[in-house]
């Protein structure tokens, strides 16, 4: 295993060629932070799909058919000529980070003084039999959410497997297009990690009240009979539906660092500025994980803000310029008409404090033992959640019987 490089050398500086593989927000973050920063160089983005765009919607108003698919670019092909970011329609097979170049699978070699992985990653398939059917969706890319747009229509059954984010965005997208919706997961309820037991309990009871059945369990096999499958639980249960969606997470593309002998570890291995263990490659996105100074090696981060906020961290780093401040992590997802955020860490070591409104669990915060908040989750309180942001970030004292008391403005207790 090569350790991360100690990049005591220069950066590449203003005017190195940058070749950016993946356009996805982390590479296109790169591309646009380089030319907000005053980046003379050439810069290109390799991509299958050509244009970079956003995939948040593809769960929620892409699939609704709320938007289309000029309404998901990040960048459409006037800002790239305007900002001379050049969009190469490809797929690189090898990166040769010695002779700094990258071959496509059509062989056309493709230099640059820098390369920066933002390959993303991969839907992750069910390891029972049947989970490799090529009838099982994902949702991944837009070509993922145009074929399971296809099956939806009212009275199609569709089971989802997996109640983390994306499969609760699409329990709640397919309802609302009229489909018949269960929705599969080991967990009672899921996404206690990211927002606590009690907003996560109020958060998986509303696909019942909206008429989808939940089903805790663990699924054993898939099989095919004409245009159904059935699912086979370990408790024995059978469900049956027209189509079925797995969303249990992804699976970073690694293999190009691979290839190129850089080091990986669930993920490429980057430090703080998205340096890998070649002083010419970067990486970004959800295919990167971060060590540390101190030599820790942080898990890596798959939501929409660290794929921006990394591709900030690279772009300054390949011109020499300072380092963005560090702020906590932050999340959002949408589901039966409300919005739901978090910040920080619900699973930190401290105490949970919950805030409700008539009853009903609103804000959850985490709080350590010398009185620092170290995360927040809220259903429909944005401004809330930006609040607690601003508290983690500046390392200010909170009480909290104040968290607690719906009448108490978080706005005055960040200042």
């Amino acid at each position: 295993m090569n350790p991360v490089a100690s990049h005591d050398q220069a950066a590449p500086g203003p005017e190195a060629s940058v070749l950016i593989i993946g356009a996805g927000l982390a590479g296109f973050s790169v591309a646009r932070q380089l030319r907000s920063l005053g980046h003379t160089g050439g810069v290109r983005i390799v991509d299958p799909e050509g244009l970079p765009y956003d995939r948040p919607p593809l769960s929620k108003a892409y699939l609704l058919g709320h938007t289309d698919q000029a309404g998901l670019l990040l960048a459409d092909a006037a800002w790239c000529r305007e900002h001379e970011v050049e969009i190469l329609t490809g797929t690189v097979a090898t990166v040769r980070p010695g002779a700094g170049e990258a071959v496509l699978a059509d062989g056309t070699a493709l230099a640059a003084d820098v390369l920066v992985l933002a390959t993303g990653g991969t839907a992750r398939k069910l390891s029972i039999p049947g989970g490799d059917l090529d009838t099982v969706l994902e949702l991944r890319h837009r070509a993922d959410a145009d074929r399971l747009r296809t099956v939806l229509r009212p009275g199609t059954r569709l089971a989802i497997i997996g109640a983390g984010l994306i499969g609760a965005e699409t329990a709640s997208a397919a309802r609302e297009l009229g489909a018949v919706v269960v929705l599969i997961d080991p967990m009672d309820p899921p996404l206690v990690p990211a927002v606590g037991p009690e907003l996560a309990r109020r958060l998986h009871a509303m696909h019942t009240e909206k008429g989808i059945t939940v089903v805790t369990g663990i699924p054993e096999t898939i099989t095919r009979d004409g245009e159904h499958h059935r699912i086979a639980l370990a408790s024995g249960e059978q469900i049956t539906a027209d189509a079925v969606l797995v969303g249990v997470g992804i699976t970073p593309n690694t293999a190009l660092a691979e290839s190129a002998g850089l080091e990986v570890d669930g993920g490429i291995i980057v430090d703080e500025r998205q340096r890998t263990s070649h002083r010419r490659v970067y990486a970004v996105g959800d295919c990167a994980r971060t060590r540390t100074t101190g030599g820790v090696l942080k898990r890596r981060a798959e939501h929409w803000e660290n794929a921006m906020n990394s591709g900030h961290q690279a772009a300054s780093a390949i011109i020499g310029g300072d380092a963005p401040a560090p702020r906590a992590d932050w999340f959002w997802s949408d589901r039966h008409g409300v919005h739901v955020e978090g910040v920080g860490s619900l699973t930190a070591p401290g105490t949970t404090v919950i805030r409700e409104a008539d009853g009903v669990p609103v804000m959850a915060f985490r709080v350590d033992g010398e009185g620092y908040l170290l995360g927040c989750a809220a259903v429909d309180g944005g401004l809330a959640v930006k609040a607690a942001r601003r508290i983690i970030d500046r390392r200010i004292r909170v009480d909290p019987a104040q968290l607690a008391d719906p009448a108490v403005n978080l706005k005055k207790l960040a200042r």
